[in-house]
């Protein structure tokens, strides 16, 4: 599937990506084949799913990139942020991280989301809410590929369906593109006048799906949701990137959503949000 779409109707077609195997031995650690790229999003202060994932994947990674949102509904908005700062990953902001920041006042906001950001806003050591305020725009460009919060043409931009993917693939300055911002882990592809939707969903008894990475084809992935994911899966999302190797693997993680429940109620954060986490929605 690649190379612009016609003036005609484009054709949409779904893929569903096979769950791999965890097998350290067919699938070397960091550095055996080329720079590997840990790509996190949406972890929204849950330094518990956070830390999980990251200890799940210990030593396959060289370089760490988040594309946002790394604060906002969750309870640890501190510790997340060290989290990130002592990876040294390459950061984008998404609309939480503005708004959680003071940089956006949050009245667009739904009322759940408005109390968890002010909720946040109170809490941010002040360093940590000027690292916030500093980060950057996205699309940024790292290793041969871009990052962006929701769409490249606007970062606050929500990116669901074949139709809204369109311009960022054809306007696409690499083959591959990764956005945050949907909590749906899954992606688009263009290829011969043809949008793709690909769905991942490894079962409990994997913890990654792989992609291969086609020539002729444009990709725009989703790692999913670190923290609040919606797709029914309530594991953390995330995934690394051995663009050497030309593949993606579509990881979840199990962790303990219930001593993040108990964090966010002592907090006093809204009980829609402190349910959700449960059910992956």
């Amino acid at each position: 599937m690649g190379g612009r779409a016609s003036g005609t109707a484009l054709g949409i077609v779904s893929f569903y990506a096979m769950p791999g195997a965890f097998d350290y031995n067919s699938h070397p650690p960091s550095g055996a084949f080329g720079m590997r790229y840990l790509i996190l999003s949406d972890i929204h202060a849950n330094v518990t799913a956070l830390d999980a994932a990251l200890a799940a994947v210990r030593g396959r990674w060289d370089k760490a990139v988040c594309l946002g949102d790394i604060v906002g509904y969750g309870p640890d908005p501190n510790e997340v942020i060290d989290r990130i700062r002592g990876l040294d990953a390459l950061t984008i902001r998404g609309n939480h991280d503005k708004a959680s920041s003071g940089l956006e006042n949050a009245e667009d906001f739904n009322p759940v989301a408005r109390h968890a950001a002010l909720w946040t806003r109170e809490q941010l050591r002040p360093e940590n809410r000027e690292w916030l305020e500093r980060l950057p725009v996205g699309p940024v460009t790292i290793g041969g590929f871009s990052i962006v919060h929701g769409a490249a043409r606007d970062e606050d931009e929500y990116v669901f369906a074949p139709a809204q993917a369109l311009d960022g693939l054809l306007d696409a300055a690499f083959p591959l593109t990764f956005f945050g911002h949907t909590h749906l882990q899954g992606g688009f592809t263009l290829r011969d006048d043809k949008v793709g939707a690909l769905h991942f969903k490894p079962p409990e008894s994997t913890m990654f799906s792989r992609l291969t990475i086609e020539e002729g084809t444009t990709y725009l992935l989703n790692p999913g949701s670190v923290g609040q994911p919606r797709d029914g899966d309530a594991r953390a999302a995330f995934a690394i990137a051995e663009l050497d190797e030309r593949v993606v693997e579509f990881w979840r993680v199990p962790y303990q959503v219930d001593s993040v429940q108990a964090r966010m109620a002592r907090a006093g954060l809204p009980q829609s949000l402190i349910s959700r986490l449960a059910s992956g929605r």
